[in-house]
C-alpha cells in the first residue's frame, strides 16, 4: 500500500469522525427544540408545577444545555449513553435489544438485494439498448418513484388482507420457529428490498456502461476477447469502486425506509424504538438512536470510499 493511499484512507476516516462529532451536536441541539416536556408527560397534565419542577431536577433537566451536552458526549465516548428518562433503564441496553432485530432485517435485505441488483444492473448494461434493458429501465424508474409507505401499505392490502398469506404485523415471540420468523419478516423484507434494488440497479448500470466505453475495453474486444471475458476481466475489476459506492448509497436508503417500515409493520427494531421515544419525549434514547443511524451511514459511505481507493490501480502503484 502506497503512502498516498494511506493518507487518503486516513483522511476519509478523520472526515467521518469529524462529521459524527458535528452531527452529535446537531442532534443534541435539535432534540432540545422539540416541543413538550418529558417531566410533564410522565406526571400527566394534572401534576402541579412544583411536582414537575422537582422531577425535572431529579432527571437533571434543569442543568444548562451546554453542560448536559458535554456530559452526554463524554458518556458516548466511554460507551455510556445514559439512562432512559421514562423507565430509568440504561439506554445502551434498550438500543442493543432492538438493534439486533434491525441488523437481522437489514442483513436479510442486503443478502437478497445486493446479488439481485448487481446481476440486473450488470446484465442491463452489457445488453444496453435491448428489450431486456428497456424492461429493466422501465420497471426500476417506475418503482423508484413509489414511496416506501405506499409499498408497505400495498403489501399489507395484498398479502395480509386479500390473500391472507402473511401477518399484517411483525409479531415475533421468543419461542418463534424459523417458519414463524420468516413469515413475520417477509413483508418488511419485501418492502425494503423493493426500494433498495431499484436504486442499486440504476447506479450499477450507469457505472458499468461508463466502463464499457473505456478505450481498454474496446481494445480487448478488438483483440477477440469474448463478451464474458471482457466483462469479468476488464470491466468489473475497474468498476469495483463505483459499484461499492452504489451498494453503500443504496443500502443507506435502509436508514430512512426502515423507520417507515418498522412503524407500519410494528417491527421491534431500533427505528420503532426511536419513534416511540419521540412520542414519549425520551430524549436520551432519541439522541442515541439518531447517533446510531448516523454512524451506520458514515460507516457505509466511508467503507465504500476506502474500497474505491484500494481498487484504484493508479493509487496502488503511485
Amino acid at each position: 500500500m502506497s503512502r498516498r493511499m494511506v493518507k487518503l484512507i486516513a483522511g476519509r476516516v478523520l472526515v467521518a469522525l469529524a462529521t459524527l462529532l458535528f452531527v452529535s451536536a446537531v442532534v443534541f441541539g435539535a432534540t432540545q427544540l422539540l416541543p413538550g416536556d418529558v417531566a410533564q408527560a410522565i406526571l400527566g397534565q394534572s401534576a402541579t408545577p412544583e411536582a414537575v419542577a422537582g422531577l425535572r431536577h431529579a432527571l437533571g433537566l434543569d442543568v444548562p444545555a451546554l453542560q448536559r451536552f458535554v456530559s452526554w458526549l463524554g458518556g458516548l465516548l466511554t460507551g455510556d449513553a445514559g439512562l432512559s428518562l421514562v423507565n430509568r433503564q440504561p439506554v445502551g441496553d434498550l438500543i442493543w435489544a432492538r438493534l439486533s432485530n434491525s441488523l437481522i432485517l437489514a442483513g436479510i435485505v442486503a443478502a437478497i438485494s445486493v446479488p439481485l441488483a448487481l446481476t440486473l444492473g450488470i446484465t442491463a448494461a452489457v445488453w444496453r439498448g435491448s428489450l431486456y434493458d428497456r424492461a429493466v429501465g422501465v420497471v426500476t424508474i417506475s418503482a423508484v418513484s413509489i414511496p416506501e409507505f405506499l409499498v408497505a401499505t400495498l403489501a399489507v392490502l395484498i398479502f395480509a388482507v386479500h390473500l391472507q398469506w402473511l401477518p399484517a404485523l411483525s409479531f415475533m415471540p421468543r419461542s418463534a420457529t424459523p417458519l414463524q420468523f420468516l413469515r413475520a419478516v417477509a413483508m418488511p423484507v419485501m418492502t425494503l428490498s423493493f426500494v433498495v434494488i431499484t436504486q442499486m440497479v440504476r447506479m450499477t448500470r450507469a457505472a458499468v456502461i461508463e466502463a464499457l466505453k473505456s478505450p481498454y475495453v474496446e481494445m480487448a474486444a478488438l483483440k477477440g476477447a469474448s463478451p464474458a471475458r471482457v466483462v469479468l476481466r476488464h470491466v468489473l475489476p475497474n468498476t469495483v469502486g463505483a459499484i461499492a459506492n452504489a451498494v453503500a448509497l443504496s443500502l443507506s436508503y435502509l436508514l430512512g425506509g426502515v423507520i417507515i417500515v418498522e412503524t407500519i409493520f410494528n417491527y421491534p427494531g431500533i427505528a420503532k424504538l426511536m419513534v416511540d421515544s419521540v412520542s414519549m419525549r425520551d430524549m436520551p434514547v432519541v439522541q442515541a438512536c439518531a447517533i446510531v443511524f448516523c454512524a451506520v451511514y458514515l460507516l457505509l459511505v466511508t467503507t465504500a470510499d476506502i474500497v474505491a481507493i484500494l481498487s484504484n490501480p493508479r493509487l496502488r502503484h503511485s
